[in-house]
């Protein structure tokens, strides 16, 4: 007869452990299910109508949230999936103004110190005004709830992107501009194979700064006034008031944090296959 011997129980865990495919991953699976357990037991002392647990989240959203994040029944009853999506096409029209904007914008300040030094006081200022405040005077100036959020994303994400600009143009080393010097480049050769190629680190910094503050300015915008949005769908959630609500709640806010940690990843990989440091 044959015995097969097995290692002791710590052996394995070690072995588990140690193994090099698994092991980036042991930092979450250790951490995420305490995280849970604690928030489950704050939970269970505060009682489940003031925050309800992990377990019950899934119970009260399962159907529909989960199961079917796209139904549509008119209006705005809609599936998260599609909040989401009204919101990233708000956010997507608003950064995109502001990352071209900022650029060009950044460009001409770092490349006159006259220019920017004079606007750097009007940055400043401007660049510490929180999101929300931006909304009432855009709603003047528009009358529209909809142009008026996309305004609030394109001014609040506007300012990183301008000020990483030009301080990647006045980070150029003056090596880079005594051999352009030397060489008697053209302005458009200084600037393809020299100003851009420099620059493109610190500009995509700002970017990914800015898509985080896009990201949570649109979903506070949509609390104030909008027809549809994450923001939207919370507050409606909250003031609905519901046995269901304050999960829809939470469960909404776990779907922002998904989004916006993948928009930031996201700018960030665009910003590794176009810099050329990462090359």
């Amino acid at each position: 007869m044959t015995v097969t011997l097995r290692p002791p129980s710590s052996v394995r865990r070690s072995a588990w452990v140690k193994n090099p495919k698994l092991k980036p991953f042991l930092p979450y699976v250790v951490c995420l299910p305490i995280f849970l357990a604690i928030w489950q037991v704050i939970s269970a002392i505060l009682g489940q109508d003031r925050l309800p647990g992990p377990i019950n989240v899934v119970a009260n959203t399962w159907m529909p949230y989960i199961v079917e994040p796209f139904f549509d029944n008119g209006g705005t009853s809609k599936g998260l999936g599609l909040q989401i999506l009204i919101s990233l096409q708000r956010v997507a029209i608003g950064y995109l103004l502001a990352a071209c904007t900022g650029i060009l914008v950044g460009g001409v300040l770092g490349m006159s110190k006259f220019l920017g030094k004079g606007l750097d006081p009007v940055i400043q200022v401007l660049r510490t005004v929180p999101p929300l405040a931006w909304f009432p005077i855009s709603l003047m100036v528009f009358q529209d709830a909809n142009t008026s959020a996309i305004f609030v994303i394109f001014i609040t994400a506007i300012w990183p992107i301008i000020i990483n600009t030009a301080v990647g143009i006045n980070q150029i080393p003056d090596d880079y501009n005594n051999v352009a010097r030397v060489l008697k480049l053209s302005k458009k050769d200084y600037i393809l194979n020299i100003l851009i190629p420099s620059t493109v680190p610190y500009v995509f910094a700002g970017l990914r700064i800015a898509v985080g503050l896009a990201w949570l300015a649109i979903v506070a915008a949509e609390m104030l006034k909008a027809d549809g949005g994450i923001g939207y769908f919370i507050w409606d959630a909250y003031n609905a008031g519901g046995d269901g609500s304050s999960s829809q709640i939470i469960l909404a806010i776990f779907y922002v944090g998904l989004v916006g940690l993948s928009l930031d990843r996201l700018v960030a990989w665009v910003g590794r296959l176009v810099s050329p440091v990462s090359r």
